[in-house]
C-alpha cells in the first residue's frame, strides 16, 4: 500500500512544480541570462576575429601618441604635438561648452516664449506660435546647414570689418568682440566677483524663507546688482585697476594677407560655435516653451484671482505665484530637453565643430582604434546625462509640493 500512495503523490508535485509561476518565472529568466550571455560572447568573438583579420591593434595605448592635426577652438593648452588622449579632451570640453551655453539660452528663450504664448495680446501670441510650429518641425541638422551655410558663410569676407555694432564685427572668420586682460593683481577682482555671486545666492535663499515665514519681500534684485557690481568694482578700483580691456584690431593696408583682423586681439567666436549654438538653443527652444505652457496651464486659475484679489500685480502674481507652481510640472520634462540638447550637439560633427564626436573621429581614422573611440564616446555621454539627471531630479525633489 505504501508504494502505491507514493506514486501519485511524485506525480502531483513534478505536476504543481510546471504549473507554479515562480518556478516557471526563474525557468525563464534563467534562459534569458543564458541567452544573453551566448550572444555577448558571440559579439565579442566576433570583433575579435574581424578585428586579427584586418591587422587592427587594441589597447589604450594609443592616447599618448602624438596627434599631429590642430583643433580650431581649444579651451586648454594643444598644439599639433599633444597626445591623442589630449585632443580627445579638448574635445570634451568643446562639447561641454556648446552644451551648458546652449542650456542656458535654450531656458531663457523657451521660457520667454512659453509666456509669451499665453500672453492676451494677439500679435505676441501669434508670434510665438509660429516660432514654435516653424522651428519644432524642421530638423535639427537642416537649422544647423541653415546658420552655417546660408547665414553665416553669407557675411563679409575675411578681409573685411563688416560691424554689427561698435565693438563687435562680424564676417567669415566669426563674431569678434573685446575681452578682458587679466593682469597682476587681477586675483582679487576675480575673487570679489566670486564672492558676491556667492554671497547674492545666500541672500536669495534668505529672502525666501524670510518671506515665507512673514509674508515681507527683500529687494534681492537690487542687493545682487549691488553685490555683483559693486563689490567688485571696489576691489578693482582699490587694486589700481589691473584689468584692461582688448578691443579687436583690424588693418586695412598692408600685403593682402595681413590685412584684417588680428590674431591675439579681442575675443574670436568661430563660425562653427556659433551656427551650433544658434541651432540648439533655438529649436530647444521651442520644446521648452511648450512645457512652460503647459506647466503654467496647470495652475489652478483660482490661484491667480486670489492673487489679484491680494492686491498682487500681473507680473508679481506670475513671478511669485504662477511660475513656482508651475516649476513642479516643467522641471521632469525639462530635464530630457537637456539631455536631448546634450546629445544633439553631436551634429556638430556636420559642419566640423571640433567637439567630442569630430575630434574622436579624426582619432579614428588615424590610429583605427574604433572599438576604445566609441567606448570613450558612450562613457561620456552617458555621464553627462547621468550627472545632469541626478542634478535636476535633486532640483526637482527640492521644488516639489511638501505634504504634511
Amino acid at each position: 500500500m505504501a508504494v502505491e500512495d507514493a506514486r501519485p503523490a511524485r506525480a502531483t508535485d513534478r505536476a504543481s512544480l510546471v504549473n507554479d509561476p515562480k518556478v516557471r518565472g526563474a525557468v525563464y529568466q534563467i534562459l534569458l541570462v543564458l541567452a544573453l550571455a551566448w550572444l555577448i560572447w558571440e559579439i565579442i568573438d566576433n570583433t575579435r576575429t574581424n578585428l586579427e583579420q584586418r591587422n587592427m591593434a587594441t589597447g589604450w595605448g594609443f592616447l599618448d601618441e602624438t596627434a599631429g592635426f590642430g583643433i580650431i577652438l581649444n579651451l586648454v593648452q594643444y598644439s599639433e604635438v599633444s597626445s591623442y588622449g589630449r585632443a580627445l579632451f579638448v574635445g570634451f570640453l568643446n562639447t561641454l561648452l556648446v552644451a551648458g551655453i546652449g542650456v542656458f539660452f535654450a531656458t531663457v528663450i523657451g521660457f520667454i516664449v512659453g509666456i509669451a504664448r499665453l500672453s492676451k495680446n494677439w500679435v505676441i501670441s501669434r508670434i510665438a506660435y509660429v516660432y514654435i510650429e516653424v522651428l519644432r518641425n524642421i530638423p535639427l541638422l537642416l537649422q544647423i546647414f541653415f546658420w552655417y551655410f546660408a547665414v553665416l558663410r553669407a557675411v563679409p569676407g575675411k578681409r573685411e570689418m563688416g560691424t554689427i555694432i561698435p565693438g563687435f564685427h562680424l564676417n567669415i572668420a566669426g563674431l569678434r568682440g573685446p575681452a578682458p586682460v587679466f593682469q597682476e593683481g587681477s586675483t582679487a577682482t576675480v575673487v570679489a566677483f566670486i564672492l558676491a555671486v556667492a554671497l547674492t545666492v545666500a541672500v536669495k535663499i534668505w529672502a525666501g524663507r524670510r518671506q515665507a515665514a512673514t509674508g515681507e519681500q527683500f529687494p534681492v534684485l537690487w542687493t545682487a546688482i549691488g553685490l555683483i557690481v559693486g563689490l567688485p568694482l571696489i576691489i578693482f578700483l582699490a587694486t589700481g585697476m589691473p584689468i584692461s580691456i582688448s578691443y579687436p584690431e583690424f588693418k586695412e593696408t598692408g600685403p593682402i594677407l595681413m590685412r584684417g583682423f588680428q590674431e591675439g586681439t579681442g575675443f574670436v567666436l568661430i563660425p562653427e560655435f556659433l551656427s551650433l549654438l544658434l541651432a540648439l538653443s533655438l529649436y530647444t527652444a521651442t520644446f521648452i516653451a511648450e512645457i512652460v505652457r503647459a506647466g503654467i496651464l496647470a495652475v489652478s486659475h483660482g490661484q491667480t484671482e486670489a492673487s489679484y484679489a491680494l492686491g498682487l500685480r500681473p507680473g508679481s502674481t506670475l513671478r511669485l505665484v504662477i511660475i513656482p507652481q508651475a516649476m513642479r510640472v516643467i522641471i521632469p520634462p525639462l530635464t530630457s530637453q537637456y539631455l536631448n540638447l546634450t546629445k544633439n550637439s553631436s551634429l556638430a560633427v556636420a559642419i566640423a565643430y571640433p567637439d567630442l564626436v569630430s575630434v574622436g573621429g579624426t582619432v579614428l581614422n588615424q590610429t583605427g582604434q574604433a572599438i576604445e573611440i566609441i567606448a570613450i564616446w558612450m562613457l561620456v555621454y552617458l555621464t553627462i546625462s547621468l550627472l545632469t539627471s541626478a542634478f535636476m531630479n535633486w532640483y526637482n525633489k527640492r521644488m516639489a509640493l511638501v505634504e504634511r
